[in-house]
């Protein structure tokens, strides 16, 4: 079972990191400004934010295993589609479908991981998270190359061809040619218990400090995965170098996942590396600006605190909510309001970048996000459920060490 998750963990980042490195042909090619494309980069973002709180419903209409092949089947039409050469309506389709797939999977693969391996949650999400950082290196990385060799929309559609073999892969995990039935709003859950309202997260102090976090990681993420080359190259750094310093940032995302993971092992209490994660990444943008020159090193810096925040937030998820249905609706309610600010991250650079003409305070908003990050990171790393009546006390039990293979 392991395996297919992962599968579908490597699908959630290439379409979006390969952008990022090809925006500057993009914007020879279609014509779009900054501003245009800052939008397009924004536009995954926005459909994780409209479709992420919706994610449950389908999952309990037609079954979570059903629901993730869908989201797979619309990523490979969402990728071909923009692939497509040209400036036209496609173009914005085909990116918002593929969006619409990642949203249904993010919600969705840290549910698989609570259902199926409740106590070894950050483990697991270490794991997953590093193949998903893994191949989101390959495609900030393989992206100049392969549009230098064959056009930008070859370094863009090239991962429609993952996600094929991951849909056919993931349909093995069907048993049942039936869809799942939906389930009853006030179904037990496997302890005996009723499952929550959906509204439920919504008034939850907790899920709002986990949704705030996964805002502000994903926030400083996704601007640099789209930005960062531009940023460099206006220093004078060769693209295909800031190709592969995006390739860099992400490969030190993989690395951190794996150290933090262990850290957080038996850890319930996860402010001091929350809050550590956002302080690395302002030091890090700090650096850059102060000497450009080091800007691999500091790239290497933001690199392990974005990978690290990433496991941190998407531990949360699970550690946060007690039952595998609550962990559905907070992933969903989490990353539907996080990926809307996130959003304000791609879109808002390239306005102000094109209103200033300038990249730094483009540096200086990442700063000052990765501060909130840290402020935010002393209230969600408490160890509490969102709704703490559902269990004698307030205090969840902390993930047991894993001895077994992931």
């Amino acid at each position: 079972m392991a395996g297919t998750i992962f599968l579908v963990a490597a699908n959630l980042r290439p379409a979006i990191t390969s952008f990022g490195p090809v925006v500057g042909l993009i914007a020879r090619h279609t014509g779009l400004s900054a501003a245009e494309l800052g939008v397009l980069g924004a536009l995954p973002l926005l459909a994780f934010a409209a479709v992420s709180p919706f994610v449950h419903i389908l999952s309990r209409r037609v079954g979570a295993e059903r629901a993730v092949l869908q989201a797979l089947l619309a990523l490979i039409a969402g990728t071909a589609l923009r692939s497509w050469p040209g400036s036209g309506l496609h173009l914005w389709i085909g990116t918002a479908l593929v969006g619409v797939g990642i949203a249904v999977c993010n919600v969705l693969v840290p549910t698989f991981v609570k259902r199926e391996f409740e106590h070894n949650i950050a483990s697991m999400t270490g794991a997953y998270t590093t193949v998903m950082s893994g191949f989101a290196a390959l495609g900030s990385g393989l992206a100049m190359p392969i549009a230098t060799a064959a056009g930008w929309p070859a370094a863009l559609g090239v991962w429609a061809v993952p996600a094929v073999i991951a849909a056919a892969l993931w349909a093995t995990r069907f048993r049942d040619p039936a869809p799942s039935a939906p389930a009853a709003p006030a179904a037990p859950d496997s302890q005996g218990l009723a499952s929550r309202p959906s509204g439920a997260m919504w008034t939850s102090p907790v899920a709002w400090q986990v949704a705030l976090f996964m805002g502000a990681q994903s926030t400083t993420f996704y601007l640099l995965v789209t930005w960062l080359p531009s940023i460099e190259t206006s220093v004078d750094v060769p693209a295909v170098a800031a190709g592969w310093h995006l390739f860099s940032f992400q490969g030190c995302g993989i690395l951190a996942g794996l150290g933090v993971t262990a850290f957080m092992r038996r850890r319930a209490d996860l402010r001091l590396i929350g809050a550590g994660t956002g302080l690395l990444m302002a030091t890090s943008m700090l650096g850059l600006l102060a000497e450009p020159r080091l800007a691999l090193l500091w790239v290497i810096l933001s690199g392990l605190s974005s990978g690290s925040a990433l496991v941190v937030a998407l531990t949360l998820v699970g550690l946060r909510a007690r039952t595998a249905a609550d962990t559905s609706r907070l992933s969903g309610m989490a990353q539907g309001a996080g990926y809307l600010l996130a959003a304000t991250g791609p879109s808002g650079a390239g306005l102000l970048s094109q209103a200033t003409g300038r990249w730094t305070p483009v540096v200086l908003a990442v700063v000052t996000v990765a501060l909130a990050q840290s402020v935010i990171a002393v209230f969600a790393g408490r160890p509490r459920f969102t709704h703490p009546e559902a269990r004698h006390g307030s205090v969840p039990r902390p993930p047991r060490a894993s001895t077994d293979a992931t």
